[in-house]
Formats: C-alpha cells, sequence, structure tokens
C-alpha cells in the first residue's frame, strides 16, 4: 500500500535503526544524533580509543559505551567532558551522562 503522504527521513532511519538493533533505539534519542554518534564513532574519539571503547545505546542524553578493559573505563572518567564536547561538535548529540561498561 502506497503512502499519499511524505515521512521525514529521519523518521524512517529511526525505525529502521529500531527493527535492526532495538537496544539501540532508545527513547528520547533522535535518531541524527543516533546516526552522528554510531556513524562517526571513530571521527569522535581516534581511532585509538575506538579499538577499546564502543558505543552501546544513547538514550536520551546518556550514552552507554564498552570497553574491552577495565583500565579503559578509568581513562573515560577523565577524559569525559572532552568526550561529550566531540560529542556535541561531532555527531550534534548532547549527551549529559556518559555510562561506561566493562565487558568483550
Amino acid at each position: 500500500m502506497a503512502r499519499d503522504e511524505p515521512i521525514r527521513l529521519g523518521d524512517s532511519l529511526h525505525e529502521v535503526v529500531r527493527s535492526l538493533r532495538p537496544e539501540v533505539a532508545s527513547r528520547g534519542a533522535s535518531s541524527a544524533a543516533m546516526g552522528g554518534v554510531f556513524g562517526r564513532w571513530e571521527e569522535v574519539v581516534g581511532a585509538a580509543v575506538a579499538a577499546h571503547v564502543q558505543p552501546v545505546k544513547l538514550d536520551g542524553t546518556t550514552l552507554v559505551v564498552k570497553v574491552d578493559d577495565p583500565a579503559w573505563a578509568t581513562q573515560l572518567k577523565f577524559l569525559e567532558g572532552t568526550l561529550k564536547q566531540r560529542l556535541l561538535e561531532v555527531a550534534g548529540a548532547t549527551v549529559e551522562k556518559l555510562e561506561v561498561r566493562v565487558g568483550r
């Protein structure tokens, strides 16, 4: 069935993300912010950090990341302010809280 009404691209992308990775498409985060965080992660944090730290979920203004070693969890606490600023500048995402999980 064809739609008569146009839909916003951001709404469509949000539905695609939700269908592919429901844990990523959380409440309150815009499609543009999610796309910026997940699509431009290496640009935001740099290749060295991206090799050890991956975004898991953007839940409103809380970004959940997974680190492969507890040392990276400590390092991210020191880099939190810089990371939040880079997320805003590069990805257009406002992050107020960074939640770090250790795992592989």
